[in-house]
């Protein structure tokens, strides 16, 4: 098995959750319990469960966390598009974090459809 911080999908989500904390810490102190822990631990969420996923015994329970990763992703894009929408975020901060969510979204999808297809 591939120790999960060897994987691209992991490093990069990872550095998606570091840059996500460098960027909210100048969110409204109001916010701190509000969208900023969302925003962080949705995003953290995302690499904690690739890594936890790879240590489990079956292919199809790494796939269920590699879906709940995917899950968060997708809370992490639209938390990033409230974000902008509230002048959190600027546009020029806020698409390419956007767009870097999406894309892992997409590789956690296709991780996930072949950790499954080795299960069958």
């Amino acid at each position: 098995m591939q120790r999960f911080s060897d994987l691209n999908v992991w490093q990069r989500s990872h550095a998606l959750a570091l840059a996500l904390y460098r960027h909210t810490k100048s969110f409204p102190d109001d916010e701190r319990y509000g969208i900023t822990s969302q925003l962080r631990r949705a995003a953290t969420s995302i690499p904690t469960n690739v890594a936890e996923g790879s240590t489990r015994q079956t292919a199809a329970d790494y796939a269920r966390f590699l879906n709940i990763a995917e899950g968060s992703t997708s809370e992490t894009v639209y938390l990033l598009l409230l974000a902008k929408d509230l002048g959190y975020l600027k546009d020029d901060d806020a698409t390419p974090l956007i767009i870097e969510a999406q894309q892992i979204g997409r590789m956690l999808f296709a991780l996930r459809k072949k950790v499954e297809s080795a299960s069958s």
